[in-house]
Formats: C-alpha cells, sequence, structure tokens
C-alpha cells in the first residue's frame, strides 16, 4: 500500500516539464528586469560624471583616436560597397519600367536617411564596441578596475566616460563618411558600368534627397554611438571570470547593441515621419 500512495504522488512527466519551463523562463524574466535596473543605475553615475566632471583631455584624445580615426577605413570600404550593391540589386527592376535615370534618388535617399547611419553604427559596434568589452573584461578579471577603485578613482569616471563621448561625438562623421562612399559608389556603378545617364542621375539625387533626410540621419547616428558605449562598457565591467567569460562579454555587447540599434532604428523612424509629415504634410523637404 505504502508503494503504491508513493507513486500516486509522484508528479507527471508532462507537469515536471512545464514546471522546468515555467520555472526556466521566470528566472529568464527576473534577469533581464534586474540587468535593465542595472545598466540604468550605470548609466545614470555615467551622466551624474559627465556633468560633474569630465576626463583628462589625453584620455579623450586616444579614445577618439580609436574609435574614430581607426574605424575610417572600415566604413569607408563597407559604404563603397553597399552602394555598388544597392545600385545592382535595383538597375535591372528599374529598367525594366523604364526609370533607370532615377535610380540615384533611389540609392542616396536609403543611404543618407538609413544603411548609413545603420552601416557606421554597426561597424561601430562590430569593431569598436566588441573591443571595449573585450579590454574591460580582462581590467575586470585581472582586478585592475578593482585596483582604481582602491586608489581612490572612479572606474566609470576614468573608464566610461571617454568610450561614451568618442562615440556619441565621432559616430555623426562616421556616418558621413559611410554616407558619402556610399553615394560615390552608387555613382561609379551606375553611371561608369552600368552607363546611366550621369545629369539625369544627379538631378533626380538633388530632387528627392533633402536637407531634412541627411539631418535625420545623423540625428539617429547619436541614439547608436550611445548604446554602443553603455552597453558595450556594461558587459565589460560585468564580465564573468575566465578568457571565456570575457569572449561572451565580446560577443553579447555586439549582439545586444545591434538588437537595440534595430529597436531603436525603428522608433526613431516613426517620430521622425510623423514629426516631418505634422509639418509638411504634402511631403515638402523642409530645407
Amino acid at each position: 500500500m505504502a508503494t503504491v500512495a508513493s507513486d500516486e504522488m509522484t508528479p507527471a512527466p508532462a507537469v515536471s516539464g512545464l514546471t522546468r519551463w515555467v520555472t526556466d523562463w521566470g528566472s529568464s524574466v527576473v534577469d533581464g528586469l534586474v540587468m535593465v535596473g542595472d545598466m540604468a543605475l550605470f548609466t545614470w553615475r555615467m551622466l551624474v560624471w559627465m556633468v560633474t566632471r569630465l576626463p583628462p583631455r589625453g584620455t579623450l584624445l586616444i579614445n577618439f583616436y580609436q574609435v574614430g580615426v581607426l574605424s575610417l577605413p572600415v566604413v569607408s570600404l563597407t559604404g563603397t560597397f553597399i552602394g555598388m550593391v544597392l545600385a545592382v540589386q535595383s538597375y535591372y527592376q528599374f529598367h525594366s519600367i523604364g526609370l533607370e535615370n532615377q535610380l540615384g534618388a533611389v540609392i542616396n535617399m536609403s543611404l543618407v536617411r538609413e544603411l548609413g547611419p545603420v552601416l557606421a553604427a554597426t561597424m561601430l559596434a562590430g569593431r569598436v564596441g566588441s573591443a571595449m568589452a573585450a579590454v574591460l573584461g580582462t581590467m575586470r578579471v585581472t582586478e585592475q578596475i578593482d585596483a582604481l577603485t582602491t586608489m581612490g578613482a572612479d572606474p566609470i569616471h576614468y573608464l566610461v566616460v571617454p568610450r561614451f563621448l568618442a562615440c556619441i561625438l565621432l559616430i555623426p562623421a562616421l556616418t558621413v563618411m559611410a554616407d558619402f562612399m556610399g553615394i560615390v559608389g552608387g555613382y561609379f556603378y551606375s553611371v561608369i558600368v552600368l552607363g546611366i545617364d550621369h545629369a539625369p542621375y544627379l538631378n533626380h539625387s538633388r530632387e528627392f534627397v533633402g536637407g531634412f533626410d541627411f539631418c535625420s540621419g545623423i540625428f539617429k547616428s547619436f541614439f547608436f554611438g550611445g548604446i554602443i558605449a553603455v552597453v558595450s562598457c556594461y558587459r565589460g565591467f560585468n564580465c564573468q571570470a575566465g578568457a571565456d567569460g570575457v569572449g561572451r562579454a565580446a560577443t553579447a555587447s555586439f549582439v545586444h547593441s545591434f538588437v537595440l540599434i534595430l529597436a531603436i532604428d525603428l522608433f526613431l523612424n516613426i517620430m521622425l515621419d510623423a514629426l516631418y509629415f505634422a509639418f509638411y504634410p504634402e511631403g515638402a523637404s523642409i530645407l
């Protein structure tokens, strides 16, 4: 009888699996909320230091060089090929309906409004963000961050603020470079390779691409740079012990930054489009 009672009290496999599933999802949600709150406090401490005292000039210049100057070649090269790819993919569709002369408007509008800022942010997240997370993660593992705290220096002021300023101040320049090289690449392939007449190509580009399109891309880039800096530095500061922890921090910084860039890009596009059509319902150019 005791054996029968024990079997009756044993939970069914389906119930046990459902319990584990709910527990795992609950733990993931709680960990996510804790991480969001911790990142918000991390960002707040960084902003307080930016208002109260800026880092030394030498520290800023080193980060400006690493973030901006060293990123120019990869951003320029990638932007050039993106412009060419847009020309390749769009030409045959436009040629089939006799509108190949308007190809410049499509390529340049896509670059300055969307692909330029997102492309520059993606390259910055991959080249700079991962490096930030790896460097700060290594400093955390080797207790260099703890040593700074022991010496009386705030690690956020000394390590995070310069990287944040470098990202938000130099990503607009990288975005402009990506736009310019993409436009040059699209023009070269469309006019030189495909043989499109350059006069209507340039005229349609000037007619359809306005100042608001260019400024909206630059405006979005500030948010992208801030996201990359905050996420990368946070992942580095909260790196787990060991070489595997540093690698995971670098990977997580790029993945989380890229997802947040796309999410913020969606909301900024909705907001900018609503603002544009609120002032100009007929779609006239603001500038």
